[in-house]
């Protein structure tokens, strides 16, 4: 979901510049449709657990884009090294993957991660940030940076106020593995089971406001920004009001789990599998009405009315492929959340940085990118997460990026021309300037 934009503006260069662009699917026929007839692409099905041909193809490529899940990011990145090919993916970084820095160097090679929107677009447009600081004569003692991935404010049409955009696995998951964040100079640590329980408010420019909470880790960023005087450091996910609210009781249920193997899945229906979750002898009438004992929940709120609303109380069978919670979940959401033809999605991103200088004067600077997509054509997020991935892959063919190793683009010779791009195509960030008493209250 996120690959339709990438494609496009590699395919429109390839044809400029002469190259060719080669799309790897399991499935050969999306990745069809996704090249089209272009004089400038081949397609081909692609098993990423097939080491031969995966080595084949690597070794065939001066640059290798890896949208795929975060788990492969290594093997590629390896097959890379090995085969002589730079790498650009928009995951994070992992720790073996920076590990792989000095023989990347060695070899002459760029391991670009992190080079979609959030990790991407978050991190350049931050270091532009901190440099317009720097040169102000002011230190970051605070920075909270947001971003999301929603439909936007005309296009709501579900109760959630959400529509799957990217992967959905990855939305199930969100938040388990709990999260951590700098706050005051004190460590402060999220469990899964309250992520979405310790939210709190925030005011974007021109779309008022949002909810938040956690994302991952916060605390490797203060040395990778180089904020060597920040005592407050977050990173946490936007969401219209409310979601968190029925998300949270989603996972406290647990149906985002995916170890737990439901034995003969497809032949219950959502009814059956949610009564599993529940203890034997629970009183109530029915369904509905044990749940809400469960979570202590009213059976006639509005979480309530969310969860019928995804069809947890349907007595239609389970149609995902997968034998756990997690899979029926996430085919679950693809059919309930959908983004229509007449619709389009939002992302946006914003930074929070509160500023002290040698006067002791504080401010609180704020950057904030709202960018819509195209109804019936590309979304917000393939092009935010694609654009910059493939800027990335024509400045290497073009020699344009001369830092070597296992890099995410902090560096000005990359986040400088990329953000300059990406301005040209519509992508930009507005700035203002408030009273440092508006820094948000955590929860």
């Amino acid at each position: 979901m996120s690959s339709p934009y990438l494609i496009h503006f590699l395919l429109e260069q390839a044809r400029k510049e002469n190259w060719r662009v080669t799309v790897a699917d399991l499935d050969e026929g999306m990745a069809r449709r996704r090249v089209g007839d272009h004089p400038n692409g081949e397609t081909l099905a692609f098993d990423v657990n097939d080491a031969a041909q995966r080595r084949e193809l690597i070794q065939g490529a001066d640059v290798v884009v890896s949208l795929l899940a975060p788990q492969f990011q290594l093997m590629i990145a390896e097959d890379c090294l090995a085969c002589g090919s730079h790498m650009v993916s928009a995951s994070y970084a992992s720790r073996e993957l920076k590990a792989l820095y000095d023989v990347a160097r060695e070899k002459g090679l760029l391991l670009l991660a992190e080079c979609g929107l959030d990790p991407g677009i978050d991190h350049m447009s931050s270091m532009e940030m901190i440099e317009s600081i720097r040169a102000d004569k002011g230190k970051v003692i605070s920075f909270w940076s947001y971003g999301s991935g929603v439909p936007a404010p005309e296009s709501i049409s579900n109760p959630l106020k959400y529509a799957i955009t990217w992967n959905p696995r990855n939305v199930v998951m969100a938040g388990e593995k709990g999260a951590q964040y700098l706050e005051h100079g004190h460590v402060k640590i999220v469990p899964r089971q309250r992520i979405f329980e310790q939210t709190w408010h925030v005011d974007v420019e021109g779309l008022g406001e949002m909810e938040a909470y956690s994302n991952r880790d916060s605390l490797s960023y203060p040395e990778v920004l180089g904020l060597k005087d920040v005592r407050t450091m977050v990173r946490a996910t936007l969401r219209y009001p409310g979601f968190a609210g029925t998300w949270r009781q989603i996972v406290s249920l647990g149906l985002s789990d995916e170890t737990i193997h439901i034995p003969d899945l497809q032949q219950r229906s959502y009814a059956e599998v949610v009564e599993m979750f529940l203890p034997l002898n629970l009183p109530g009438r029915n369904l509905p009405t044990r749940l809400s004992r469960l979570l202590n929940i009213s059976p006639t709120g509005h979480i309530m009315q969310n969860l019928k609303w995804l069809g947890l109380f349907s007595e239609d069978k389970v149609s995902c492929k997968g034998d756990t919670a997690a899979a029926m979940l996430i085919d679950l959401l693809q059919k309930k959340l959908v983004l229509h033809e007449d619709e389009c999605d939002m992302v946006v991103l914003q930074h929070e940085m509160e500023v002290e200088y040698e006067d002791k004067r504080r401010e609180l600077r704020v950057s904030t990118m709202v960018h819509k997509g195209e109804a019936g054509g590309f979304t917000a997020m393939s092009r935010t997460v694609g654009l910059p991935a493939a800027l990335a892959v024509c400045m290497i063919l073009k020699e344009e990026i001369l830092e070597r190793g296992v890099l995410i683009p902090i560096h000005p010779g990359i986040y400088k021309p990329i953000l300059e791009a990406l301005a040209s195509e519509g992508i930009t960030f507005e700035h203002s300037v408030r009273k440092a008493s508006a820094a948000p209250e955590l929860y």
